[in-house]
């Protein structure tokens, strides 16, 4: 698979992503996280969704918007709204096209920002699409996807958590 000019090849076994480009490979390890919780903070007006590591102890946690966290709230606590909400629709869009969100991956944190990618699988073509952690774990979680991090970023945030 090509993405602007770079080919970039998935192996799931090794949770690597590796791309390559000009016969020079960089290697991305990936970990396995899950929703572990929501956290509301009402003094602070923020609010937290933590990842754990699926096969550790580390932890992510991501300050998130008020209307994400309500999207997360209401899947994982199966209320339907009456009319499908933004992440809904996107999740529908994407299904009735006939593609499927295989994963997302927390890329990186740059300015105290974190990045994201969905990975969406169409016939035979994997396609990578920018994405705000928040949203992408709202579809995730409605996609059943499972939910990655860049080791390096996983690294860097629980050492400074510690």
């Amino acid at each position: 698979m090509f993405i602007e000019g770079i080919a970039v090849t998935f192996d799931l076994v090794s949770l690597t992503i590796r791309y390559s480009c000009d016969n020079l490979f960089l290697t991305m390890a990936i970990v396995e996280m899950e929703l572990n919780k929501i956290r509301i903070d009402e003094n602070r007006g923020e609010q937290v969704i933590v990842l754990k590591e699926k096969e550790g102890e580390r932890i992510l946690p991501i300050v998130i918007g008020i209307m994400e966290v309500t999207a997360i709230k209401m899947k994982i606590s199966g209320v339907n709204p009456p009319r499908p909400m933004t992440h809904d629709l996107f999740y529908n869009a994407i299904t009735q096209l006939g593609a499927k969100i295989d994963k997302i991956i927390i890329t990186k944190l740059e300015n105290n920002t974190f990045f994201a990618k969905l990975i969406i699988s169409v016939n035979s073509r994997i396609e990578e699409i920018d994405a705000r952690p928040s949203d992408s774990i709202a579809i995730a979680i409605r996609a059943k996807a499972q939910i990655f991090v860049d080791e390096q970023v996983l690294d860097n945030v629980s050492n400074n958590i510690e």
